[in-house]
């Protein structure tokens, strides 16, 4: 979808004389209007080291099309502060718009939350580019905060993990990645939401004889013996678990099913995608031993292997996709001052983070993490995403006085 015009190819500088608004809502219409669906983040991409490269006071690095920008003075403490350029593939929701109070396509939810308020509608508006456009306002306009502050603008985070831009960048100069503490901006309200579910995507697969549906007596259908994997979905009840004062709810479900060669042809196999959702006191090892089995030797990319125990013992395993879970990190000194901040502004207590998110990584370096971004993420990845500027204005508001505190 490359051959999609954008509507504006770079990002203008801030202008001192602006309102905090004025900025935002301009920053924010110009990343809105390059289309940058997974696979074509290049454009975003080149506006966004262009503009922190005018900045001056910012040191800035890419990696692929993932941008970082540090302001580094030896202030102590390290701020990461992060967000991802990419959006799920658009749904007649591109060309963006701003709508005007009133409108009709202002949900109906946004506009008793934001009465009387301009709305961006549009692919992106809260996953995630409002947010985006919040950092980079911050990295203009914060010329002495109080902590050493890291900006990572990355790529291909809508897609599968090891397109991951931060992950990648972590694998390839992890000295850029160090910090105390981390910001993930993802929606929340602009409230926090801690840590986040792991995620493991596998096909159960069910096997059987192929035959002439003539003679079906001949064969063995796969798809109905996929039946049994079926049962045990619908038996699962989902499960909320309580991690470090959050508490989680977990899920197993079936996403895709195929099977069959024709249509007069028994099927001799069939495959059920399953996403399995796993509160953050689990490993990822310990989650696979609850779907497939401790002995099972499923692993990315080595094919088929049968489950020898767990909730699809004696079906046929093939990994797709993982990713660990990230502990809440709640007792971090720097995670409970901001946690104070936001509730004071918003009266919002920290909430569990049910989806993951790349708190995960920063988990995994030993650096505590949390989300915390404009829109909700309830309108994440639908038709009418959308977001009203008075959420960029707070959460830079939240982040300008706790980075400057």
């Amino acid at each position: 979808m490359a051959d999609m015009a954008n509507v504006q190819q770079m990002i203008d500088p801030v202008d001192p004389d602006e309102t905090a608004e004025a900025s935002l809502s301009r920053i924010f219409e110009q990343m809105m209007g390059m289309y940058s669906v997974s696979d074509d983040e290049g454009p975003l991409a080149d506006a966004v080291e262009a503009f922190l490269s005018s900045l001056g006071h910012v040191k800035v690095r890419r990696h692929g099309d993932t941008i970082i920008a540090d302001d580094i003075a030896g202030r102590g403490q390290h701020v990461v502060l992060a967000g991802h350029l990419d959006t799920v593939p658009v749904a007649d929701n591109f060309p963006p718009r701003w709508l005007e109070p009133g409108d009709p396509l202002i949900r109906e939810d946004v506009a008793a939350e934001h009465p009387d308020e301009r709305v961006m509608w549009g692919r992106g508006a809260t996953d995630m580019k409002a947010s985006d456009a919040v950092l980079l306002y911050l990295a203009a306009t914060l010329r002495n905060p109080n902590y050493d502050l890291t900006y990572i603008l990355y790529d291909h985070e809508e897609v599968s993990a090891d397109k991951n831009g931060l992950r990648r960048l972590i694998e390839a100069h992890p000295d850029w990645v160090g910090g105390d503490f981390a910001i993930i901006a993802e929606p929340t309200s602009c409230g926090i939401e801690g840590g986040c579910n792991g995620t493991i995507r596998f096909d159960v697969i069910a096997h059987g004889v192929a035959a002439h549906s003539a003679r079906a007596w001949m064969g063995d259908n796969a798809i109905h013996k996929a039946a049994e994997i079926l049962d045990r979905l619908q038996a699962y009840e989902a499960q909320d678990v309580a991690v470090d004062g959050l508490t989680y709810r977990e899920g197993v479900n079936a996403t895709l099913i195929s099977g069959g060669t024709g249509t007069n042809v028994i099927p001799d196999e069939c495959r059920v995608h399953v996403n399995y959702r796993f509160a953050p006191d689990k490993t990822l090892e310990r989650a696979k031993a609850l779907m497939m089995g401790e002995e099972c030797a499923a692993q990315l990319g080595n094919g088929e292997h049968e489950a020898t125990g767990g909730m699809f013992a004696g079906f046929g395993i093939e990994m797709r996709d993982e990713s660990p879970s990230a502990r809440p990190g709640m007792d971090s000194p720097l995670t409970t001052s901001l946690a104070a901040l936001v509730k004071e502004r918003t009266g919002r207590d920290p909430q569990a983070k049910f989806g993951w998110t790349d708190v995960a990584r920063f988990a995994q370096l030993g650096i505590p993490a949390v989300n915390l971004g404009a829109g909700s993420a309830l309108l994440a990845h639908k038709r009418d995403e959308q977001v009203a500027v008075s959420d960029l204005t707070l959460l830079a508001d939240i982040l300008q006085e706790w980075l400057s505190s």
